[in-house]
């Protein structure tokens, strides 16, 4: 049984990819920060469904955390599917933008990246097989009033999933982004209503939670094993 971590999980969109990637027979690390009950309960959704998982906590931003985190799962086994999906919003025109706001965007996405896949490479490379999906964004790619943090960071996931790649390819692991447009959620909701999704997204709605999620099951399968380094949009046709 392969063993998956999914960053971020106890979210709309984690709990999804942990759903499917327990369906497809991984045994699934449900991270939170803040929310372990949540992650809890998703753990023990997947339990009763017949599947294998269990919650684990810690701040992706903080390196010391995150490596005695990862210590203590790498002692049951290599993590050989790894989600980078945690990530967070704190928006503001950039003239209004404080550098907290800035630097806890960052830390999150990008150096969360870091801090969660760097402790997990060898033994995934020891393995000799391996998937490691970062979930990004639209914004990345097209940029977003009141999200350059956001975007920035996400941006910069793109240029490590592309070098990475390169790095691990001959060891029969793949790595790649994908990147969501506007998909339902409770935040989304509030931000685009049906109007603007129709005018915005040519598709005419909102993308789901379970459609992202099928997406990354499939990068993780060993039908995927030949695709490495891409950027992945799912959004609708926006461009």
């Amino acid at each position: 049984m392969k063993r998956a971590l999914i960053t971020g999980g106890s979210g709309g969109l984690g709990a999804a990819i942990c759903r499917k990637l327990a369906a497809d027979g991984c045994h699934v690390y449900v991270h939170a920060h803040r929310g372990l009950q949540k992650a809890e309960d998703i753990a023990a959704e997947i339990i009763a469904a017949g599947g294998s998982a269990q919650a684990i906590t810690f701040d992706v931003a903080n390196a010391e955390q995150t490596h005695a985190a990862l210590q203590i799962v790498l002692a049951q086994g290599a993590i050989q599917v790894l989600v980078n999906n945690a990530g967070i919003h704190d928006d503001a025109v950039m003239p209004g933008m404080n550098a907290q706001q800035w630097h806890s965007v960052v830390d999150v996405s990008l150096n969360g990246f870091f801090n969660v896949t760097q402790p997990l490479l060898l033994p995934m490379i020891g393995k000799r097989w391996g998937r490691i999906i970062n979930i990004s964004s639209i914004a990345a790619i097209t940029g977003n009033r009141g999200q350059t943090n956001y975007a920035a960071a996400k941006a910069g996931l793109h240029g490590a999933t592309k070098s990475l790649a390169l790095e691990v390819a001959s060891r029969g692991i793949t790595v790649n982004a994908v990147a969501p447009g506007i998909i339902e959620s409770a935040m989304s909701a509030k931000v685009f209503d049906k109007d603007t999704v129709k005018r915005l997204v040519p598709a005419g709605r909102a993308g789901t939670p379970d459609e992202v999620a099928d997406l990354v099951a499939f990068i993780a399968s060993d039908r995927a094993a030949y695709i490495s380094g891409q950027i992945i949009s799912i959004n609708g046709a926006m461009t």
